[in-house]
């Protein structure tokens, strides 16, 4: 087995090298390792090229221009300078170094191995003598700026009250991809940097010495690779002991999943990227130690996980806040914050409950994740990112750090950074092993060589210390159509069960809980999946998801699996709030949405009919998709407020593709029931009026006020708002100048008010002002009260009279901001 292939176990769960002794409990089902699999499709294969070709130089070119590399050469006193940046911005580095060595895995690249060796000689420049590897405090000392504390790991938890350090974070990522460069070139120059780092945080965490937790995790999922790549089991034992830490509590320990001990906890809370890649280390620790309790924690957070806080598209996080897991089914759209970080985090968790139970389950949440909430990520040309996934935007309101499609860069960078390590690694999670069992986990068109137990067929006797080799040839054009043909040639005849995943959306469920379910089909029918076996049909038992097929198999055997590719509408559970009235469309593995560039500029006034729809393919829109047409019907107000309705089709593309034409509405959930459709607004005095304010916050905007859309609530994070955040306490206003003199009477005013997530409150006091003819702005009294009322409009009527704008004046409460979700003009 050559360096390549062992490799497997680092690229996604860490397995054990074959030099390593073996552990006392392991993963019973082993990945056939990415660098034993060639992926040959049309779908994967051009974008781990994009990512190799432009998504890694670009983001080294990123790290060298915004300072990130040059820090590690003035720690190192290679050149003279201030640190740039913040502190965490080491990680990026050590990210791409992981992509990068994993492509050169696959794709040897004389001139990036050279770059990488030269990048390393500034990384162990920059280490000190003790292995201690911080550029920010090597540069600074006891000055060392930003959430860095003046001493080592004193503010790894936060103790200092601005952010933690991410000191054990960044270690983490080095681990990483020092061991990942070892196995792809054979060198020891970033795993020596990374063994004493390691070395020297064993010396210091421990009983009697250090006992916090790691602040932002990731260290510790990483200490198991370094045991594996080394064989020394301290960083095992290291890493669970960092879990063991957590459980301390305080006013902030469901933001670090610190409130409860690991074992313990049930419910997935707190920072959805750092509770993932907590999930999948203590995953690794279950199957590595054989602890029952770390088993069982796990079962039960994916169950909270997977039932009640996931997004379609497989994204975690719904909270901005924190960035963060939400309360049960709190699973709002256009806020969504769904990080493409959280999406990998799952990704690699949802591979290790893989291998930990060997159930498709899994592998069907993985394949949810991969195609949608993380792919949805890079943009097709591989230099544009999303840092958040919302599931809903309108086009014109920031969402994206600042941005409303698709950005270049972010001061905080983990999110591109995190992709280019991730794609070349999803060779992993196509096939695997477990005794003499051949598991078909993806359908990728794939050329693929694993290796199975033995099986003499004797009277079941089995000779383990055998293996035998099989290639498997897989040709598909998935996800587009579902079949799929597998041709078998093991090194000879031998007898093992080949293992199909019959993916849960063939089999009626989108996921494995009640959190979505299938409507039904549009005309009512359903096809069976179908598997001939050397052209005649066969049976399979089904087990734990997967079709068993289990006989003597020789070279040229060939399987034909064949999914029902069928148009799907999905519902949400009756929980979902954000949910109500409305469907989701899949096809395959894919979840579907539709773009304004498509659909006249306007995507949320449709109701979706049941069907039928239709299926095209385009090789001439967005790098080539099958893109879906609905019926639907387009409602809008007209002249009398009347809600009108006429049929008119709707296009749907791949949610993964969207905002790769630039910034233009979406949305994933349609309205399937009236009462969800937001109607065409009716031309109104306020739809008509410009808009203007003392302040608007960059991420909101103006044009919620007179969009006519109703919130559901005061907190609301499925409509537009405009806030006057960060301004607290302050005297502010915001405006209506009428496009023509207008008579009216009252308004209605929907405040905004996120308590229990942010820092807005309803005023404490506010004002009217009209503009008369002659321009001068004369207060209003009056008729009714100026209400502040949450969750409902507050209507105050005035005197009529003939105005050519009106004014609201507010005082935020103290320590507060404040924002308007709608303000309506009420006229005679």
């Amino acid at each position: 087995m050559n360096r390549y292939v062992a490799a497997a176990a680092l690229a996604a769960a860490g397995l054990a090298l074959p030099a390593v002794a073996a552990e006392p409990s392991d993963y019973p089902t082993r990945p056939v390792p990415f660098t034993a699999v060639k992926i040959r499709d049309e779908f994967w294969a051009p974008r781990i090229e994009t990512n190799r070709t432009v998504t890694i130089p670009y983001c080294f070119h990123k790290c060298e221009e915004t300072g990130r590399i040059d820090n590690f050469a003035k720690a190192g006193k290679l050149m003279r300078g201030d640190f740039k940046g913040e502190p965490f911005d080491d990680s990026d580095v050590y990210k791409v170094i992981e992509g990068a060595a994993y492509a050169l895995a696959l794709h040897p690249d004389a001139q990036l191995d050279q770059y990488l060796d030269q990048l390393i000689a500034m990384i162990a420049a920059a280490q000190e003598p003790d292995g201690y590897l911080y550029t920010a405090r090597t540069i600074h000392g006891e000055q060392a700026p930003g959430r860095a504390s003046p001493k080592r790991w004193l503010n790894e938890r936060g103790a200092l009250g601005k952010g933690d350090s991410h000191e054990l974070y960044n270690v983490g990522h080095l681990y990483e991809a020092a061991v990942a460069h070892y196995l792809a070139t054979g060198k020891r120059t970033l795993l020596d940097v990374a063994i004493r780092n390691a070395d020297l945080v064993a010396e210091n965490w421990g009983p009697g010495k250090l006992e916090i937790p790691s602040g932002h995790q990731e260290i510790e999922l990483a200490l198991v690779k370094l045991h594996r790549a080394t064989g020394d089991r301290k960083y095992l034992s290291l890493a669970k002991y960092l879990l063991d830490c957590r459980g301390r509590g305080g006013p902030d320990g469901k933001y670090y999943a610190d409130d409860v001990p690991v074992t313990q906890q049930s419910e997935a809370v707190g920072h959805a990227v750092r509770s993932g890649y907590m999930f999948a280390a203590m995953t690794d620790i279950a199957a590595l130690t054989g602890d029952a309790a770390y088993r069982e924690a796990v079962g039960r957070l994916w169950e909270s996980v997977v039932a009640r806080k996931m997004y379609i598209t497989g994204g975690v996080g719904a909270r901005g806040s924190g960035e963060a897991f939400g309360d049960d089914y709190e699973l709002p759209n256009r806020s969504a914050y769904a990080e493409t970080c959280a999406a990998i985090a799952q990704l690699l968790w949802q591979q290790r409950m893989f291998l930990l139970h060997g159930d498709a389950k899994y592998i069907d949440v993985l394949e949810r994740v991969l195609y949608n909430g993380f792919l949805s990520g890079v943009s097709l040309g591989g230099d544009r990112f999303f840092y958040p996934n919302p599931l809903e935007s309108d086009g014109r309101t920031p969402f994206n750090y600042g941005h409303c499609d698709r950005a270049p860069w972010f001061n905080c960078s983990c999110c591109p950074v995190n992709i280019v390590r991730i794609l070349p690694q999803i060779g992993e999670w196509i096939y695997a092993t477990r005794g003499d069992e051949l598991y078909v986990n993806l359908y990728v068109g794939s050329d693929a060589e694993a290796r199975i137990s033995r099986d003499e067929g004797t009277a079941g006797r089995r000779d383990k210390g055998q293996e035998v080799s099989v290639r498997v040839v897989q040709t598909t054009r998935y996800p587009w159509e579902g079949k799929v043909t597998l041709t078998l040639a093991p090194g000879e005849p031998a007898e093992f069960t080949l293992a199909l995943r019959i993916p849960g959306w063939a089999r009626g469920e989108p996921t494995p809980t009640d959190l979505y379910r299938n409507a039904e089909t549009p005309d009512g029918r359903d096809e069976p999946v179908t598997i001939t076996l050397n052209g005649e049909k066969t049976a399979a038992s089904i087990e734990a998801g997967y079709a068993k097929i289990r006989r003597r198999w020789a070279a040229g055997d060939v399987v034909t699996l064949e999914l029902p590719m069928l148009v799907r509408v999905v519902r949400a559970h009756s929980s979902v709030r954000a949910d109500e009235g409305r469907a989701a469309i899949e096809r395959g593995p894919l979840v579907y949405c539709a773009e304004g560039v498509d659909n006249g500029g306007d995507v949320f006034n449709r109701r979706i009919e049941g069907g039928p729809f239709d299926v095209s393919s385009r090789a001439d829109l967005l790098g080539g998709v099958f893109a879906i047409t609905a019926p639907t019907q387009v409602l809008r107000r007209n002249e009398r407020g009347e809600v009108v309705e006429e049929s008119a089709p709707l296009t749907l593309i791949p949610y993964y593709a969207w905002a790769n034409r630039g910034p233009t509405p979406m949305q994933v959930w349609l309205a399937a029931d009236t009462s969800a459709v937001r109607a065409a607004p009716a031309p109104t005095v306020a739809s008509r009026s410009k808009v203007s304010a003392s302040h608007c916050y960059g991420a909101d905007t103006l044009d919620a006020l007179n969009d006519q859309i109703e919130p559901q609530s005061s907190g609301d994070g499925d409509v537009p708002r405009m806030t006057f955040w960060p301004h607290r306490g302050t005297a502010e206003w915001v405006q209506y100048d009428f496009a023509e003199p207008s008579a009216v009477c009252g308004v209605a005013v929907y405040w905004f008010d996120d308590e229990g997530r942010g820092a807005c409150r309803t005023p404490a006091e506010w004002r009217l002002l009209a503009r008369r003819e002659d321009g001068a702005w004369q207060p209003l009294e009056p008729t009714s009260a100026l209400g502040i009322a949450k969750d409902q409009f507050n209507h105050v009527a005035f005197p009529p009279l003939r105005a050519t704008g009106l004014r609201i004046e507010l005082q935020l409460r103290a320590g507060f901001s404040a924002g308007i979700l709608e303000w309506q003009i009420e006229t005679p």
